[in-house]
């Protein structure tokens, strides 16, 4: 490991913070005032004004307009990105040049070919340096249902029913979208759950909302198979209008599991009943963020590198071209993978 891979015991990890937007001011957020272990030592992002800004309100941290020269800054020790897809293999490689730590906010790349350039590049350094921010994989609920899977309570897993729905989408959001943006949640959490690879996806277009802007097709059941035989669904729905929902249900041999029918208080009054629907991901994921932070930090203190690999950003990557491609032509499609190397395994 360099000498700027870790903390180790020499204190604080010092970590630079690319691409500040929502996402990445969020992060700043969290390591300034949530997390321990951790300092923001420098921001970038291509809006020098926003930069200053953040940087202005946090000891010691400075502001840049080029990741490069944040991830030169002497006390950064690891980096977090947070930039759009598009801007995440250049950010990658330049992490890579340094032998730094990174945790990159999901995509890995935005398509399965920039991934795997990815996944090489990391390979050739001969250990792993990557953590994606997957952070359905933190959760409480998620981590619980995983725990009963792995332990085998209920039996071989037959088949998983997963439900994603946004209450609106912003402007601009895309078919392709639903795919990249939303379902990659669900197709990292079934490989990650069932421990296996999904082998081809199809994606069944019902009549539309309404409350969908045109253009957009909502909303959409995608059904993946994996590997060893399970078969997995999940209606995805972005503009129904009141909520934020996520919710996961495995179908076993003896008996069945599932999460995400209620969060917090569930309350009976006056003729009523029931809880709150967060209003979205951010607020829903909240604690699995920190959670997903925290333990990278503490790893990196070790000098280890945990989590979801660019293995699995590059399988995901992959399913969701062939889930593209599915919706687009509404057959079925499978997935194209190389060889998972044995660093990866």
């Amino acid at each position: 490991m360099s000498e700027r891979g870790g903390a180790g015991s020499r204190g604080t990890l010092g970590v630079a913070v690319i691409g500040t937007g929502r996402m990445g001011a969020d992060h700043v957020r969290r390591i300034d005032e949530v997390i321990s272990g951790a300092r923001v030592a420098a921001v970038a992002d291509i809006d020098a004004a926003r930069v200053k800004h953040l940087a202005d309100g946090i000891e010691g941290c400075t502001p840049y307009t080029d990741p490069a020269a944040a991830m030169d800054d002497p006390a950064v020790e690891a980096v977090l990105i947070a930039s759009p897809g598009p801007a995440h293999e250049a950010a990658l490689l330049e992490a890579f040049a340094r032998d730094l730590p990174v945790l990159c906010e999901k995509p890995l790349t935005p398509d399965a070919a920039s991934a795997l350039r990815v996944l090489e590049a990391e390979q050739a350094l001969g250990h792993r340096r990557v953590q994606v921010g997957f952070m359905r994989r933190y959760d409480v609920d998620y981590r619980s249902l995983k725990s009963l899977l792995s332990q085998g309570t209920y039996g071989r897993p037959l088949m998983l029913h997963n439900r994603h729905r946004n209450a609106d989408t912003p402007p601009g959001f895309t078919n392709a979208m639903m795919i990249n943006d939303s379902v990659v949640h669900e197709i990292d959490v079934t490989r990650w759950l069932l421990d296996d690879e999904i082998t081809a996806v199809r994606v069944l277009r019902p009549a539309p909302t309404g409350n969908a802007p045109e253009g957009l097709s909502d909303p959409q059941l995608v059904l993946f198979e994996t590997a060893g035989g399970q078969v997995v669904d999940t209606e995805i729905f972005v503009n129904c209008g009141f909520g934020y929902q996520v919710s996961c249900e495995a179908v076993c041999e003896g008996g069945t599991a599932r999460i995400g029918d209620d969060r917090g208080v569930f309350s009976n009054t006056a003729g009523r009943w029931g809880g709150a629907i967060p209003p979205g991901f951010v607020e829903r994921f909240e604690d699995a963020y920190d959670r997903q932070v925290q333990l990278w930090v503490n790893a990196t203190r070790r000098g280890e590198v945990e989590g979801p690999s660019c293995w699995d950003g590059y399988a995901a990557a992959a399913v969701c071209e062939a889930g593209v491609r599915a919706q687009a032509t509404g057959e079925r499609v499978t997935v194209e993978l190389v060889e998972r190397p044995a660093m990866y395994r």
